[in-house]
């Protein structure tokens, strides 16, 4: 599937699901932590929940900016299409990050479902005249645009400075920090995005990728037990390379 030449978001065809902010899971790490109750309440009237197929485009790059939404499960990919049809991705979201912030009237970019994905959608228009009714979602919403602000700051070194393996070990080191569970002393992540999407992000070929990731099984830094997962068995030695410049 391209979902970049179909032009459309299918958020529309999405189930509904019947959630409420209080039983969300991710409540804890999302935006909404911390905002007392009555605000929450708030809140929660203009949340619609949703589950998103794998593979389906939630935003698409240049379409009106009218709504925002928070991922509550399951992970989503940003992309922004070149002037020759080439794609670069520029991040992967989790449960807990906020979807479709812009300070302009169209999103900046596409983002798509890597996986089976729930999110909470908001009204754009009414999420900010609540920011203002209400200064903790305010303050929170700061505090995320100063990460994604710092997340931007850390690609360019990323792509400019690091090498191939530096690059990979970073890849890794970032889903360790977003996804990373650790099971009997082992830290297996898992892996929901495709080598090209991988090599896309980091800015590498595929090849690159597939042969980096094996030197790392090779040295006993990670070793790879299926095509969706990876597990970690060097953390030490996995950060010391991805902070070497």
């Amino acid at each position: 599937m391209a979902p970049f030449d179909s032009g459309k978001s299918t958020w529309k065809n999405a189930a509904l699901l019947d959630a409420t902010c209080v039983d969300c899971d991710v409540r804890n790490t999302a935006f909404c932590d911390g905002v007392p109750e009555r605000e929450l309440a708030r809140l929660e009237t203009l949340a619609t929940f949703l589950e998103i197929r794998s593979g389906e485009t939630i935003i698409n790059e240049a379409d009106p900016s009218e709504f925002i939404f928070n991922v509550t499960g399951g992970a989503v990919k940003l992309y922004k299409l070149m002037a020759d049809g080439r794609r670069q991705i520029t991040g992967f979201l989790f449960a807990g990050s906020f979807l479709g912030v812009s300070d302009h009237s169209e999103y900046a970019y596409t983002a798509e479902a890597l996986a089976p994905t729930s999110l909470c959608r908001f009204p754009r228009k009414k999420f900010e005249s609540l920011l203002a009714e209400f200064p903790t979602i305010g303050q929170r919403m700061v505090s995320i645009l100063m990460d994604d602000l710092a997340g931007a700051q850390n690609q360019m070194l990323l792509l400019g400075r690091k090498t191939a393996r530096e690059r990979v070990a970073s890849f890794l080191v970032l889903l360790s920090t977003r996804t990373g569970k650790k099971e009997q002393g082992r830290e297996v992540l898992p892996i929901p995005m495709n080598r090209v999407d991988i090599a896309d992000f980091l800015g590498l070929t595929i090849e690159t990728v597939s042969r980096t990731l094996t030197s790392l099984k090779k040295d006993n830094i990670i070793t790879i037990p299926d095509g969706g997962h990876i597990e970690i068995l060097d953390s030490d030695e996995l950060a010391a390379i991805s902070e070497h410049l």
